[in-house]
Parts: structure tokens; C-alpha cells; sequence
């Protein structure tokens, strides 16, 4: 290790700005907590994200962030959710999550290694879900849908992807694992999520 600091660049929606939960409580800050706990010293981490946004939404969020040409130490990308909750077509996600991820590697400078792809999470276990009267079984096989693309693509692309989805249908419906408005994942949640990243991290990344 130098003495540089290391840039992180979080792309993505509610589940990475941490919609319902403190700033320091989201994934992407609580990573970076960790990793300077094995001595990867990282800045803040610069995040793209809103709540609410599709694939196509993240573009435009990028776009106006005027961020082109930068490189990042590490990126990491979490979309999809808003897509399937509007119903739209898997062929558009994967038309449109493939644009987004081959602008993740060049934001990483082209280290495919440096770039790790997070699956989407089931909100059909939530309590929101259930208030809804939601079909949980057609959310949940449209979400293994999106997945199962999002999963197929970056392999083909080399990037790491993260399965958080098969842990949070186990342990999403707690209330303890849920932010206020029933929806989204508490702090508890998301720390299980930059434990795993860290680990990921420390095994198959050099920096």
C-alpha cells in the first residue's frame, strides 16, 4: 500500500444513497469505515444515486454529474429495482444496464477488476409489500429475472458481481432489517452488505 488516497464512485438508486437511513449508515459509507480498518484508505465516497431511479435515470444522473473522464479506485453499481417496479422489459434493462456498466470500467480505468456489479434485492419480502397486498411471487420471479441478466452480463463483461438477494429474502421481512417506511433496509442491512463488499474486496482486488 502507498500513501494515496483511494476514490470510490457508488452508482445506483435508494439502496446505495440509503434511502430512510443516516448518511453513515448507507453501504457505500459503511465500506469505506471498514476498509480503513485493514488499512485501504479511502476518500468519502463520491455517490451517484437517487430514489426512485431506473437505468436509464442513473445515465442521466451521470451525465450531469460531469464526471467524464475521471477513474476511480473502485466502482460499485446497484440498479435495476425501479425498472422491474415499473414493469418494464428485461431487454430494455439489459440494453441499458450494459451501457451502464461499460461506463463503470472506464470509470474504474478500464479495470474490469476494480468494478463489482450488487444484485438487485427482493422488495416483495418487506412489510411494505404485504401492506400492498403485493403479488410477492410475481415480484420475486421478475426480480430473479433481472438478476439472472444483470448476473450473465457482467460475467461476460469480467466484472465481480455480489448476490445480496437470496440473504435478504431470508432477512428482509424483520422489522429490525427495515428502515421506517417499511420499504427500504435498515443500517443493519446495509452493513451486512459492506461486510461482504470488504470481503470481496480485500480477496480480489489489488490496489
Amino acid at each position: 500500500m502507498n500513501n494515496k488516497k483511494l476514490s470510490y464512485l457508488a452508482l445506483g438508486d435508494s439502496y446505495t444513497i440509503g434511502e430512510g437511513v443516516k448518511p453513515n449508515e448507507n453501504y457505500p459509507h459503511q465500506l469505506v469505515s471498514i476498509l480503513k480498518e485493514y488499512e485501504y484508505d479511502f476518500a468519502s465516497p463520491k455517490i451517484i444515486a437517487t430514489t426512485g431511479w431506473t437505468t436509464d435515470e442513473l445515465q442521466n444522473g451521470i451525465n450531469s454529474a460531469n464526471i467524464e473522464g475521471n477513474t476511480y479506485d473502485l466502482v460499485t453499481l446497484l440498479i435495476g429495482v425501479n425498472n422491474q417496479y415499473r414493469g418494464r422489459s428485461v431487454d430494455n434493462f439489459k440494453e441499458e444496464f450494459t451501457e451502464l456498466l461499460d461506463q463503470a470500467i472506464a470509470f474504474a480505468g478500464g479495470d474490469k477488476s476494480k468494478v463489482i456489479i450488487i444484485s438487485i434485492p427482493d422488495w416483495g419480502v418487506t412489510g411494505f409489500a404485504s401492506q400492498q397486498n403485493v403479488d410477492q411471487q410475481k415480484v420475486s420471479e421478475e426480480i430473479t429475472e433481472y438478476n439472472t441478466a444483470k448476473q450473465q452480463i457482467s460475467h461476460s463483461k469480467g466484472v465481480h458481481y455480489m448476490d445480496i438477494t437470496q440473504e435478504y429474502r431470508q432477512i428482509g421481512s424483520y422489522p429490525e432489517n427495515q428502515a421506517e417506511d417499511g420499504l427500504h433496509p435498515s443500517g443493519r442491512i446495509y452493513s451486512s452488505w459492506a461486510e461482504r463488499l470488504a470481503d470481496l474486496i480485500r480477496k480480489e482486488i489489488r490496489f
